[in-house]
């Protein structure tokens, strides 16, 4: 049986899994935790996602039982709330979501006739939003500000400020994580 240093460890047998071949004998099930790991208390990319994802889950929960509409179709709307004329892809870099993400909450808004595409330039399709989108965008705005409202509750107003422009400065690194030139091969 290959051993790993200082880590438990039990041989591997027969898959109990229909149609996936046994793991070789020569490997080993871990038993403990590693001991070379990520602080999983202060990983900062840990942290932010599980703000951003409670938040989230909030927010999709509420707007799908209130509008049966998600927060993907919500980000759309007040995307085209701040920003009319919008085309998918600039859409997609403003809420920095996947555009076939985009495009499928488009489409549903569109069914909805929450928004509506216009012909613009070079075949690009500018959408805007409907008196009705823009209702919806009212009737959706408090949901979202409440998150926030709930998440920002034990922070000063300093800390609030603060917190914005450490956000602010965070997001202005972004772009060098799309960089695939210092990724290991």
């Amino acid at each position: 049986m290959k051993n790993v240093p200082n880590h438990k460890t039990t041989r591997t047998g027969p898959s109990p899994v229909a149609g996936v071949s046994p793991a070789p004998t020569e490997d080993v099930t871990i038993l403990e935790p590693l001991s070379d790991v990520i602080d999983s208390e202060s990983f900062t990319p840990r942290l932010l996602a599980l703000v951003s994802n409670a938040l989230v889950w909030r927010e999709s929960l509420l707007l799908r039982r209130e509008f049966n509409l998600g927060t993907n179709d919500w980000r759309v709307i007040s995307a085209l709330a701040i920003r009319p004329g919008a085309a998918s892809t600039e859409i997609a870099d403003f809420v920095g979501m996947n555009k076939a993400v985009v495009s499928k909450a488009t489409n549903t808004l569109i069914k909805r006739e929450l928004i509506v595409p216009a012909a613009g330039p070079r075949g690009s399709r500018p959408l805007y939003l409907t008196r009705a989108g823009a209702e919806m965008h009212d009737l959706m705005k408090p949901i979202s500000l409440k998150g926030e409202e709930i998440i920002l509750s034990d922070l000063t107003t300093d800390e609030v400020t603060e917190l914005k422009a450490l956000l602010a400065r965070l997001l202005r690194k972004t772009p060098e994580l799309s960089s695939v030139a210092d990724a290991p091969a």
